[in-house]
């Protein structure tokens, strides 16, 4: 017989079991930020006096996010994850939420299905060793030179006479940028202008087939960013997800780095822990550009470790900084929707979240 009752904080060890049990990621830290988010939301499925399984909901404006959906080995192809998720599908309609989403693995997608969902598009779990080799070579600069005006990244020699300009053309598209004539050896530098903001880009040494490189000015960001990062993911996300965002970086703001202002947007990317890989992600960004500059330097914070970035695979710019930083795709999520659709767009998300929160 299978019997739901509310998950609360005695319930986590049952939740890192389970999790265990299916290579997932999550720490007790993520545990206890879905119980903060959601504490009438979040369930353990009994049976036959035994707890289970697992299944979180969040509610963001209009729209309801379930995850964390873990059913014990033993105890799977009894209808249990079925009973979980409807049961999370009855609590978001008695909230009147008109829109449910989730991340979807290939072994959970045909439960979903059944129950309604349709899929939106796919995300690649990236994987690999973060690497100060990886990292492009002025983005490596300003990963070691933050100041609160944002990153000064070029050389610390001179100039040579011969000093190089590369065309920079901007668009809504993001940056392009080529070199008309080859680096020899010489130190080159170019400046650019790209709308109202400012950037600068340059190498310290020759690049591999004349590539040249631009990075977005940057800064490290904190919870005074908060409500920056908060109306940039909606612009991005279609989903108001202030109260994730706000614990994400009350848990750790040294690893939130911005890009542009305000009132001249560029970008942002959260990092933090995770129990087998440190996760990067959220990340917004408005330009490949900002994209490159974000994910690298939250990058450079896990040198030596694991990382996962969770990339939309319609966002070919974000799946290509994952490809030239090494990583390889480990498996893929579907995300899904029941409901009214979210006018999120895939070229501004640069890395989700998570499958938890999206």
């Amino acid at each position: 017989m299978i019997q739901l009752r509310a998950m609360t904080e005695a319930d986590i060890p049952l939740g890192m079991r389970l999790k265990t049990q299916a290579g997932w990621n999550q720490t007790e830290v993520d545990w206890r930020r879905f119980l903060q988010m959601q504490p009438d939301g979040c369930f353990v499925a009994q049976c036959d006096g035994q707890d289970v399984a697992t299944t979180t909901t969040c509610i963001f404006g209009a729209v309801g996010w379930i995850a964390m959906v873990l059913v014990d080995i033993e105890y799977r192809h009894r209808g249990i994850g079925s009973r979980l998720v409807q049961h999370a599908l009855d609590f978001l309609e008695s909230r009147q939420i008109p829109t449910a989403r989730l991340d979807a693995t290939a072994l959970g997608r045909p439960v979903y299905e059944r129950l309604g969902f349709v899929a939106e598009y796919e995300l690649m779990r990236m994987e690999g060793v973060a690497t100060t080799d990886a990292i492009e070579p002025c983005n490596r600069l300003a990963a070691g030179s933050a100041t609160e005006s944002g990153l000064a990244f070029g050389d610390r020699e001179p100039l040579v006479d011969d000093r190089r300009v590369a065309d920079c053309s901007a668009g809504e598209s993001g940056l392009a940028f080529d070199a008309r004539e080859p680096l020899v050896g010489d130190h080159s530098v170019a400046d650019c202008s790209a709308g109202e903001s400012r950037l600068a880009f340059g190498a310290r040494e020759p690049l591999a087939g004349d590539r040249r490189v631009a990075a977005c000015a940057t800064r490290r960001g904190g919870t005074e960013d908060l409500g920056t990062v908060v109306g940039w993911d909606r612009r991005a996300t279609g989903t108001p997800r202030e109260k994730l965002l706000s614990l994400l970086l009350a848990e750790d703001a040294s690893r939130a780095y911005l890009a542009g202002e305000s009132n001249s947007p560029g970008g942002y990317v959260l990092s933090r822990c995770g129990s087998r890989a440190a996760h990067l992600g959220p990340a917004v960004a408005f330009s490949p550009a900002s994209g490159r500059a974000l994910l690298d330097l939250a990058a450079a914070d896990w040198v030596g470790q694991r990382i996962y970035i969770d990339v939309p695979s319609d966002n070919r710019a974000a799946v290509q900084w994952a490809e030239d930083r090494g990583l390889t795709c480990q498996r893929s999520f579907t995300r899904m929707v029941r409901g009214n659709p979210v006018p999120d767009d895939t070229r501004l998300i640069w890395a989700s979240s998570g499958p938890e929160k999206g």
